[in-house]
């Protein structure tokens, strides 16, 4: 029989909330975190909005130390040092001076500390390459945030970053929960984070992904589902979360917030419909199928959906791959909400922001609202019922959580949350 994984501990930082009850009660309130930000204005952006989480130099002193923030400047491994170091409090589990061989890591991440390289190459020419500065290094290699976090817990299993764009997050809880199974560790703590601000955001105003319609009423621009939605909205932020052994778990008499049944991770190969930037829509079909698969689940046991949704054209074909994955459609769809309508794509933070979001709601009971959405595009009304896409929060009796997330370089991850019982 496999091992069953619980999920003992969270941690997050977010536009919207900081710290898991902060986060909570933005979500159940729909209050979103995303701000106007005039400096993009004047760095000629199109979009000069996004979600920010607000980090006071008192909390970064609470979870670094002043040698650990001398010349320290990456948002995105303090996002994840927070939200870690929240997770594993939250579980119950202590830092000692011995390592512990038992707990490892798989911290993801995409484009590490961009405002760290541009600050150690702004001081230099190319002939004083030397002279980038000793704490250019650890802030700048993929892996910083996971080599941090090990640092700072003593972790002595696996200790390690992964990156897969917009699934990075997903991702990591996957690596976490295979590892786990297979008995090469007891927990890990999984999760990612993502960096914010115009030197990440800019290659995207470049694309023209981003909205730009929006710089006047800022809470108004992410619009995941909506027929008025005009791209995404960038943040920035970090979700964690503690995974164990059910073993390990009940020894240990921790805190349950919920079970992870399983899940799948693939890609499209940037073939037939994929490509850089869109998914094929036949994997992504394919790896929600075996998501369920996995998790030994019927697609009518699903309660309710947090999607990928991102607030832009392909959120009418991901609803349509869902309905073909599931077999479900109109008002037997599940209910199904994005938590990009309140904080924005968070990027490679998306996945592990968004997997708090489930669990929270899987414990307590409730359905967060879509904000933003009350136009549902006509493509989306074609495939399911408006009931089924949320305006307000729902109180109900919840059991089972599908996640998804489909990110650049065309690669998806779906994972199945679960109400626990012993």
């Amino acid at each position: 029989m496999r091992k069953r994984v619980v999920i003992t501990g969270l941690g997050v930082v977010a536009s919207n909330g900081v710290g898991i009850e902060a986060f909570k009660s933005a979500i159940m309130q729909g209050r979103s975190g995303i701000e106007y930000y005039p400096h993009l204005k004047e760095l000629g952006f199109s979009c000069c909005i996004g979600g920010i989480p607000k980090i006071s130099d008192e909390l970064k002193r609470e979870y670094l130390t002043e040698l650990q923030l001398r010349n320290f400047n990456s948002n995105g491994i303090l996002y994840g040092c927070i939200s870690g170091m929240d997770a594993w409090k939250d579980a119950g589990l202590t830092i000692s001076d011995d390592v512990d061989y038992d707990s490892g890591t798989v911290f993801g991440t995409g484009t590490s500390s961009v405002d760290k390289f541009r600050e150690s190459i702004y001081k230099i020419d190319d002939n004083k390459v030397r002279r980038l500065g000793s704490t250019a290094v650890a802030q700048t290699m993929v892996s910083g945030v996971s080599a941090y976090l090990g640092g700072i817990l003593g972790l002595g299993n696996q200790v390690t970053t992964n990156s897969s764009a917009c699934t990075t997050g997903t991702e990591a809880i996957m690596m976490g929960y295979d590892r786990i199974v297979s008995g090469q560790a007891q927990r890990m703590l999984v999760g990612s984070c993502s960096d914010d601000g115009a030197y990440l955001w800019g290659g995207f105003d470049a694309m023209k992904v981003l909205t730009y319609k929006h710089n006047d009423t800022p809470t108004e621009g992410s619009r995941p589902m909506s027929a008025t939605a005009s791209g995404f909205v960038p943040g920035g932020g970090a979700g964690a979360l503690v995974i164990e052994s059910l073993e390990s778990a009940i020894e240990r008499g921790a805190h349950i917030y919920a079970e992870l049944l399983g899940g799948h991770i693939n890609s499209g190969g940037q073939r037939q419909s994929g490509s850089m930037t869109a998914p094929n829509d036949d994997a992504v079909i394919r790896c929600i199928t075996k998501a369920l698969d996995h998790a030994a689940i019927q697609a009518t046991d699903i309660d309710s959906i947090n999607g990928h949704l991102t607030a832009t054209k392909n959120d009418h074909v991901e609803i349509k791959n869902w309905t073909e994955a599931l077999g479900l459609s109109g008002s037997d769809f599940p209910h199904i909400n994005s938590l990009k309508s309140m904080v924005g794509h968070c990027l490679s933070a998306a996945g592990s922001i968004e997997s708090v979001a489930c669990v929270l709601q899987l414990q307590d009971n409730f359905i967060f609202p879509n904000i933003n959405c009350s136009d549902v595009s006509d493509e989306i009304k074609a495939l399911i019922d408006t009931s089924r896409i949320p305006l307000q929060l729902i109180n109900k009796e919840l059991n089972i959580i599908a996640k998804a997330s489909f990110g650049f370089g065309d690669v998806n991850g779906c994972i199945i949350f679960k109400k626990f019982k012993a």
